[in-house]
């Protein structure tokens, strides 16, 4: 019996078909996401981390049949589940849905075409679908699963690979002294939204490689993206060395051994998933380097019905292979030492038909050198037939970066395009503006989150409406800061007026700031604190004053970032910003949601360069203002206005940034604290006879406006499909429509 027939048989008739969308997360990003389950049991909707499964497992027989007694429950669940089986029964020819949005060139269109029984296999370390299944840390991850979804929606057939960490990512807990602390929980992997592949005889596929000499097994999971299929692979199995059963238990945990392990699993251990499930991808995607020895192990698999040579070999697999590179650093890519390769990979090479010499300067710049580190991002550079990055600057710092690889070319021709990273717009557009949107712009019952002439009809959305709603998420954003702190202070025993205090912490007609992503030191997370005496000059101003809520976690290994945070946390004591600073603790995408659609301005200061960033992308369609470096995609998507146009948000600093990073930190901190006193302040407080910032109301449809069209997953998905897996010879780099 499979998990879904098992909880078929708990539910009561009338509610079996929530077994069904409990197992897809098709549900999370549908107009039902905020209660379809938690009205069941809200309480245990929290305490199970909004996960349907677990939710439908322990709530009382007594509870269901109550809620199977509700008429006006049930005619919501029948109306979605009729969604749900019109969704999956849409066409197996899904291209041509595509094709509407964005025609491929007929150049592009010289290969066959991708189908569900030929996919694209999109291998990365981590994906965020839902906080629910706790496999992702941050943005890579939220980009895998918004492609995921997006693939589903346009009827892009795809399967995602990644692993399945039984401990996840951690668990973010500030101590007294605001230090992080670091702590993982085990995943009840039988109570989540995925099943254990099985064979036809009802035992677990499995599939084995050799790690250090010494074979691992690995068993397979698969769940439900709307139409696409993620599948996990997992070592945790009885019959594996105790060592080995780890290499999946954390997310970027561990030391270089047990990242390369997981990078073998995922590269090498996915082609053979892929392969003992009868999948045979039309092209393998590399969202990040991690996944990279998947096209070393499709190389080998071809070697061994051919008698062509390894040169020959990865020149059909480079036909078949795209790369997307994310870190804007050399430095920062995945890199192990040669001696570390050669134990872990000693006896591939020759299946291969490769030397040791050869097999690592595939991975090496500068084969020569014997010193020089094996990097994942050369390997998957010199497989891959297509390379991009993920905004049009990201593409050319990497066209400069990687262009030793390429010495018989300019570094205007290294063949590394760029297509600008998305977000999947149903998911992170709060429901309250998703329902705005459907009033004033929804033509023929789709949400046009892709068309930007429907777009221009935000102009017409009343701002009374807009500005009510945007407020709505704003105090439900203030009240959710509250208790989350409140819930943390009594965690760490503080004083009684300290948690008392919390009932005055933020004030939902206050101007409110945002910033939440990994706190590492080039995010630059203090930089509003550069100067403590202007800073709470600014926030605290008796006519326009000024907040922020913070969220974020620095890696375990990462002191420095682990450092910020906790002078964050002084901050947040500050008897003059007590009221103004808040930091919610152990961020995910639950907080985030609340996060990006409640704030009035999201900043974003990274030391350049940055790769692409998207939370901002996702803060514009709830209507928010992006404050911003211009870099990334800001520096494509920002409007400075003028000429009867009205800006989209605001810059900090100047394009081109100094070379010394403590006078860059000078430059851009004075830059911000201009703008947040003499521009972003004086704008949203001034305030007509009806009490509506009118101008601000303008910027926000302006940020909705030339934002939400464009910068989404499904226009990112689609630029892929008719750019990058079009199997035609050339990368093509993709720009944003005017």
């Amino acid at each position: 019996m499979t998990s879904v027939s098992r909880l078929k048989a708990k539910l009561p008739t009338p509610l079996v078909s929530l077994a069904n969308l409990a197992y897809n997360y098709w549900w999370s990003w549908t107009e039902e996401r905020v209660s379809l389950f938690s009205t069941i049991d809200p309480a245990q909707w929290q305490a199970c981390g909004h996960n349907p499964v677990a939710l439908l497992e322990s709530v009382s027989s007594e509870r269901l049949w109550q809620v199977a007694e509700d008429p006006h429950y049930l005619n919501r669940l029948r109306h979605l589940t009729s969604q749900f089986e019109a969704y999956r029964r849409v066409g197996q020819g899904p291209i041509a849905t595509v094709a509407t949005a964005a025609e491929a060139p007929s150049e592009a269109r010289s290969g066959p075409p991708l189908n569900f029984d030929r996919p694209v296999a999109y291998f990365c370390i981590e994906f965020g679908l839902h906080e629910s299944l706790p496999i992702y840390a941050g943005g890579l991850g939220v980009l895998a699963g918004d492609s995921l979804k997006s693939a589903s929606d346009l009827g892009v057939p795809m399967v995602g690979v990644g692993l399945l960490y039984r401990q996840g990512y951690f668990h973010q807990h500030l101590n007294r002294s605001g230090w992080q602390e670091e702590h993982y929980t085990h995943c009840e992997v039988n109570h989540l939204p995925m099943e254990l592949v099985r064979d036809e005889f009802g035992q677990p596929v499995t599939i084995k490689l050799d790690i250090r000499r010494r074979p691992v097994r690995v068993q397979v999971w698969r769940v439900q993206v709307g139409r696409s299929q993620l599948y996990l692979l997992d070592t945790d199995r009885s019959d594996n060395d105790p060592l080995d059963r780890r290499i999946t238990s954390q997310l970027y945990g561990g030391n270089p051994e047990t990242r390369l392990a997981q990078a073998l699993v995922l590269g090498i251990g996915g082609v053979r998933m892929l392969y003992a499930l009868d999948i045979e991808p039309m092209v393998y995607h590399l969202n990040g380097s991690h996944g990279a020895f998947a096209l070393l192990e499709v190389a080998q698999r071809d070697l061994r019905y051919s008698e062509a040579d390894f040169g020959a070999i990865a020149a059909q697999v480079r036909q078949h292979s795209v790369f997307t590179t994310h870190s804007p650093v050399s430095a920062a890519s995945n890199v192990f030492a040669a001696d570390l390769i050669e134990s872990f990979l000693g006896g591939y090479w020759p299946q291969l038909g490769l030397s040791r010499e050869d097999f690592l300067a595939l991975g090496t710049r500068r084969p020569d050198d014997p010193w020089d580190l094996f990097s994942m991002t050369v390997l998957a550079l010199r497989l891959s037939g297509k390379a991009n990055g993920v905004s049009h600057r990201h593409g050319e710092i990497c066209r400069e970066m990687w262009q030793a690889l390429y010495p018989d070319c300019d570094v205007s021709q290294v063949p590394i395009g760029a297509i600008t990273n998305g977000v999947h717009a149903a998911t992170w557009t709060a429901p309250l503006m998703a329902d705005l949107y459907r009033q004033h712009l929804n033509q023929g019952g789709v949400t046009p989150f892709a068309d930007s002439d429907r777009w221009a009809g935000v102009a017409a959305i009343p701002d009374e409406q807009l500005w009510q709603r945007h407020s709505l998420l704003k105090e439900r954003l203030v009240a959710y800061a509250r208790d989350r702190v409140r819930t943390a202070r009594h965690s760490r025993g503080e004083a009684a007026d300290e948690i008392a205090a919390v009932d005055n912490l933020l004030d939902p007609q206050v101007l409110t700031l945002g910033f939440g992503r990994r706190f590492s030191p080039y995010k630059r997370g203090e930089l509003l604190f550069s100067d403590l005496h202007r800073a709470i000059r600014i926030l605290a101003h008796p006519r326009r004053p000024i907040q922020i809520v913070f969220a974020g976690k620095a890696n375990p290994a990462d002191d420095e970032g682990k450092r910020i945070i906790q002078r964050l946390m002084e901050w947040c004591r500050h008897p003059a910003l007590r009221d103004r600073v808040a930091f919610i603790e152990n961020y995910d995408m639950a907080v985030a949601k609340l996060l990006l659609a409640g704030v009035d301005v999201w900043l974003n200061h990274p030391r350049r360069p940055e790769a692409s960033g998207t939370s901002g992308q996702k803060v514009a369609l709830n209507g928010g203002l992006n404050c911003a470096t211009l870099d990334g995609w800001w520096a494509e998507a920002y409007r400075a206005g003028g000429a009867g146009q009205v800006a989209n948000g605001w810059v900090i600093g100047k394009a081109n940034p100094a070379e010394d990073p403590d006078s860059q930190n000078r430059q851009d901190a004075d830059s911000l604290y201009d703008l947040l006193e003499h521009h972003i302040a004086p704008v949203y407080y001034q305030r007509d006879r009806a009490g509506l910032p009118r101008q601000w109301i303008a910027m926000m449809k302006a940020s909705i406006k030339t934002c939400a069209p464009y910068y989404n997953s499904d226009r990112m998905v689609t630029e892929y499909l008719t750019q990058m897996y079009a199997l035609s010879p050339e990368p093509i780099a993709v720009g944003p429509s005017s």
